[in-house]
């Protein structure tokens, strides 16, 4: 008898669950498609296996760019697979809380209750480039299939493959001598600044040495020594020094200063060998070379770990019209480091929000190294209510970390999404890539609450996909070029 019940109750479970993923196609063949974009469920859910490298050429006849890849997949030189998602959501809401505590009290004097505990481990997928490090070693290439160029031409030096950070200023890598546990196990040769002969050291005494503010950490055999703290807890110190630094056969930097990192706290993933720092501070790579590239850089964030994008120093030969312009926000109480933007709307589906602008005013951090946005609470709420009020066609799906919007699309051939648009000081309007909307084909909205609404925001890596983001620092200017890479 009991069996006789069951199945009947099998069948009509089967045909309702068919019904609605047929009603859900349905619904995405019907969708207005200036609100919505329709996506292959199969293609999305579903990771590419071949780099398919750049789209194209970033600028044309500019050759001082660098291609960007992510740390895992088919474009990334490493052999080791993509972390869960969950490690990584963990990882990104570990560093988004530090940011915004630090933020908190120098941007707008409000204090968060509890500093973040430091960071026990890094799930890197934030993206990053290869350069080379001194003028002496034997030259090597990891000759990776992500560069469009079909891999990384012989230069001097050691290939060094370093995070791209636009959070902070000061750059380095691991260095020898550098044992375990002090320093960490990376995946590149070991750089050693004695078989460069352009490499030097800074006495304590010296301008550059006195001028490092609040990196400085004493003298070590009147040798200038650094330590730099990061936002999520970790830190990395040793001997501030000089090199060449060679970016592409076309763009190289002489006496290039960074630090020789001998001790990291934390953990550091062994995909990168050091990071390169993008900061509005004077010992970044873009003060560094202000006299060549003016202040100014860009890069374009792949949408997928099978493709590439790019990073570019100086002005980019694309015609002006091309970029939406929004103005850098100045916060006397914040360091240089940061680049602040202010949000003033956001739409969904062509439909404005509905959040004063005045929620938006703390303003919000550039960063590329969180992944997910973090926008005031108020905010969120209403762009999460309007994502759903047009998504009911599928079926919510549990929480993944942080996003707490999630959808079921077993059995759903095609979806329909709506656009969404982040509109920057000066009407600056931004529509962002589907694979800025949903994150990493997992079916949840790529935004998060922060703390409360006096904090700044972030805006995190994965709402930059596909976007050239220009810097453009003298003028005081952020542009937006879309499908960039």
């Amino acid at each position: 008898m009991a069996s006789a019940v069951v199945l009947p109750l099998l069948l009509l479970f089967v045909v309702l669950s068919g019904s609605t993923a047929s009603v859900a196609d349905q619904h995405a063949a019907g969708v207005d498609e200036i609100n919505y974009i329709v996506l292959q469920t199969s293609s999305w859910l579903k990771p590419e296996t071949v780099c398919s490298g750049l789209m194209s050429s970033p600028h044309p006849n500019i050759t001082n760019w660098l291609p960007l890849t992510r740390p895992y997949g088919p474009c990334s030189s490493g052999s080791s697979a993509a972390p869960p998602a969950a490690d990584l959501l963990w990882s990104d809401q570990h560093r988004a809380d530090y940011i915004q505590w630090k933020l908190s009290a120098a941007a707008v004097g409000v204090s968060l209750a509890t500093k973040p505990p430091p960071s026990k481990s890094d799930v890197q997928m934030s993206n990053m480039a290869e350069v080379n490090a001194g003028n002496d070693s034997p030259p090597q290439s990891k000759a990776t299939a992500l560069a469009a160029t079909g891999g990384r031409e012989q230069l001097p030096g050691v290939v060094q493959t370093v995070v791209l950070d636009t959070a902070s200023d000061v750059a380095w890598l691991q260095c020898s001598p550098c044992p375990a546990p002090a320093c960490y196990p990376q995946t590149d040769v070991l750089y050693d600044p004695s078989k460069s002969s352009a490499s030097g050291i800074f006495s304590c005494n010296s301008a550059t040495c006195r001028q490092l503010g609040p990196y400085a950490n004493g003298c070590l055999n009147n040798q200038c020594q650094y330590r730099v703290q990061y936002p999520d807890g970790r830190s990395s110190s040793g001997t501030y020094i000089y090199d060449l630094l060679t970016l592409t056969p076309t763009a190289s930097v002489p006496k290039f200063l960074f630090g020789c990192s001998h001790a990291v706290q934390g953990q550091f993933s062994g995909s990168a060998a050091g990071i390169m720092a993008l900061g509005g501070g004077p010992e970044s790579l873009v003060s560094q070379t202000a006299s060549m590239y003016g202040r100014v850089f860009s890069h374009c964030f792949a949408a997928t770990a099978s493709r590439t994008g790019f990073f570019i120093l100086g002005v980019p030969r694309v015609a002006s019209w091309r970029y939406v312009l929004t103005p850098l926000l100045k916060i006397p109480a914040l360091p240089p480091t940061y680049y602040m933007v202010r949000l003033q709307a956001i739409t969904v589906a062509g439909q404005h929000i509905a959040v004063p602008p005045t929620v938006f005013a703390p303003g919000a951090a550039l960063d590329s190294r969180t992944a997910i946005t973090r926008l005031p609470p108020t905010a969120y709420q209403a762009l999460r209510q309007a994502f759903r009020d047009r998504m009911t066609m599928y079926r919510p799906a549990p929480p993944k970390g942080p996003l707490d919007t999630c959808y079921d699309m077993t059995g759903v051939r095609t979806f329909a999404l709506p656009r969404i648009t982040l509109v920057f000081d000066r009407n600056a309007a931004v529509e962002l890539d589907p694979s800025a909307v949903l994150y990493e084909g997992s079916g949840c909205l790529a935004f998060a609450a922060g703390p409360n609404d006096l904090v700044p925001g972030i805006i995190g890596y994965v709402q930059l996909q596909t976007l050239e983001v220009l810097y453009n620092i003298p003028a005081g200017l952020v542009g937006f070029r879309h499908a960039a890479c």
